[in-house]
């Protein structure tokens, strides 16, 4: 998804020149005018004579009838004197220093600043004010100066420029279906409002990061042809306490004029939090700012235009009661992970612009692709080129998906990690034992797709399965086959090397992870079908029953740890043809394996 762009500043970088030229040009004035005051006596025509008389004056600066002048003592003067040409005879006699300036063609130029900083003054002032608002005006945002400061910052997107629609969208069609009903108003309310059904006038759209709600919420106006107001919910926070009220009131003021229209408020949560879980600063204005959005949403200043608010948020839970009640978000929709039909379509879309091989089967990258979001996809599609143009291919080929899907799930490949040859032998039964356990339990593990030794990330080695369709349910002997594989690492090392390293640490966690699960939340041991959670208060237990809870988790495990034991010692000779050829290919594909090991292939798992 493409970021909008902000907008530039108007008439920021003007105002600020000519601030600071007015600034500059005052205190050059403010200074001269210092200078020419400071210690200056003004005195009449006749003292003047007699100081000239006496020998005080030193000297004297002479421009028509005005005389300024400095004493011996070092103070100054200024006097006003007839004219009389014997004056010049006295100031002769008397040594005094004088010079004169003509007074027919003399300019000053800091009395003639003076005069027009006034109106100087008068003329920047109104220049900036209207800067002011005509960059406010404009409901982008883009100007930031005090003036505009309670405007709204949000980005309005006229119906000619939008060109999402629900086409756009690859997958998400439970959210689509509900979506049509907004369109549907805002195409033509009266088909409502004749029955006396009222249109909610808030949609919240809940989902993970990269799943596409921004998309949604802009194919909704490209559907509905109507303007679209974009804006996140810390656009409206700021220092200054009540100015988020206000950008809420003017976000409005032009949906309205806009009417009808779309308000599409992206994070909605920085500005939706419960009120009441701070104190001072930053927490009044963001409640100030929300009791303002509440207001305006379903309060006395509503009117009867067709103004429909979308919001998205990945934390629903810490949104205001009041924000979620009927007549506000009272709808809300769920853009969910894309699930395995829809991850394809996705492929699909982003694969428009890229050459890709006829070869590649972008419905087999769709399964082994289980909880990407749309933006996932994306990256995939965009890695997987980048990697053939790395090569100088013409195409983009299934050993490019492959190595960006690696990518993605375990980091890049750490091609300087030096390892001991029996380091790798060890790392390569570890691999093998989760391989063999996953093939000979067929029935309640997803197929292999590919196993390796190569180092990415924080793993030394993986092996992938994968998934034949979505999973949303799990039996009880899937979750303790699914522990089985998991252990099968640690029970290869032990049964081959009869010791024991780091390397599974990682597998533990998974295990106990999913025992804890059967025996907390799924009712799958002994302890029954009650509910034990734990860091709630609703549902405390006490020490005695977390120790029960304590030996049904590692009876589990320690029952799969048998298990698996068991499958490896009845085929220990294919677990070391599997882990010798693994090390001197470093990765194997499950159509290899199948034929290495003699096993027929439950379905086709590899890409090609």
């Amino acid at each position: 998804m493409k970021k909008m762009k902000k907008r530039p500043f108007k008439g920021g970088t003007k105002s600020f020149v000519i601030a600071a030229i007015i600034f500059v040009a005052i205190v050059a004035v403010t200074t001269h005018l210092i200078d020419m005051t400071r210690n200056v006596k003004k005195i009449n025509y006749s003292t003047f004579l007699k100081k000239v008389e006496s020998g005080q004056v030193k000297r004297v600066h002479v421009s028509g009838q005005d005389v300024s002048g400095e004493l011996k003592d070092n103070s100054k003067f200024e006097t006003v004197v007839a004219y009389n040409p014997k004056n010049w005879d006295m100031l002769k006699e008397h040594d005094v220093e004088f010079e004169v300036s003509s007074t027919a063609g003399g300019f000053n130029f800091w009395y003639l600043l003076m005069l027009l900083m006034p109106i100087l003054t008068i003329v920047v002032f109104w220049y900036m004010m209207r800067q002011a608002r005509g960059g406010g005006s404009s409901g982008g945002g883009g100007s930031s100066n005090i003036f505009s400061m309670g405007k709204s910052r949000a980005r309005l997107f006229m119906p000619s420029t939008i060109k999402e629609s629900f086409d756009s969208v690859a997958g998400a069609a439970e959210a689509k279906e509900e979506l049509k009903d907004v369109i549907d108003f805002l195409k033509n309310p009266k088909k409502f409002k004749r029955l006396g059904a009222k249109i909610t006038r808030g949609v919240l759209l809940v989902g993970e990061p990269g799943n596409g709600k921004t998309l949604l919420a802009k194919a909704v106006a490209g559907e509905a042809n109507c303007p679209f107001f974009s804006i996140s919910g810390s656009d409206f926070i700021e220092v200054f306490v009540g100015v988020g009220a206000s950008r809420v009131r003017d976000l409005f003021v032009q949906a309205r004029k806009h009417s009808p229209s779309i308000i599409f408020i992206d994070e909605i949560d920085a500005v939706g939090r419960h009120r009441g879980s701070g104190l001072g600063g930053g927490h009044d204005e963001r409640e100030q700012t929300l009791n303002q959005l509440l207001t305006e949403m379903d309060g006395f200043q509503t009117t009867g235009e067709s103004v429909i608010v979308l919001a998205a948020t990945n934390r629903p839970d810490v949104l205001d009661k009041a924000l979620l009640r009927p007549g506000r978000f009272d709808r809300r929709v769920h853009v969910p992970f894309p699930d395995l039909v829809s991850r394809e379509h996705i492929l699909k879309v982003h694969a428009k612009g890229v050459k890709i091989d006829p070869e590649v089967n972008l419905g087999k990258i769709a399964r082994g692709t289980p909880g990407f979001s749309g933006a996932d996809l994306a990256n995939l599609i965009n890695e997987a080129a980048i990697n053939a143009s790395k090569s100088n291919q013409k195409t983009v080929h299934i050993k490019d998906f492959e190595e960006a899907r690696d990518k993605i799930l375990l980091g890049k490949e750490i091609k300087t990690m030096v390892q001991t040859p029996q380091e790798l032998k060890v790392t390569s039964y570890h691999e093998s034992g989760h391989t063999l356990v996953r093939l000979m339990l067929p029935d309640d593990t997803d197929p292999l797709h590919k196993v390796t030794i190569i180092p990415r990330g924080r793993a030394l080695g993986v092996a992938h399965s994968l998934p034949v369709r979505d999973k949303y349910t799990s039996t009880k002997k899937e979750m303790l086959a699914s522990i089985m594989v998991a252990l099968g690492g640690r029970a290869a090392e032990e049964l081959v090397f009869n010791k024991l390293t780091t390397g599974a640490s990682s597998d533990f966690k998974m295990a106990t992870d999913m025992a804890r699960n059967m025996v907390c939340y799924y009712g799958m041991s002994d302890l029954g079908i009650a509910v034990y959670r734990q860091g709630s208060t609703d549902f405390d237990y006490s020490q005695k029953t977390a120790e029960k809870i304590d030996e049904q988790v590692n009876k589990i495990l320690n029952d799969c740890y048998k298990k698996t034991k068991d499958i490896l010692e009845k085929n220990r000779y294919k677990l070391d043809m599997l882990a010798e050829t693994l090390l001197d290919k470093e990765t194997m594909f499950a159509s290899e394996i199948y034929e290495l090991l003699g096993i027929e292939p439950r379905i086709e798992h590899t890409f090609e």
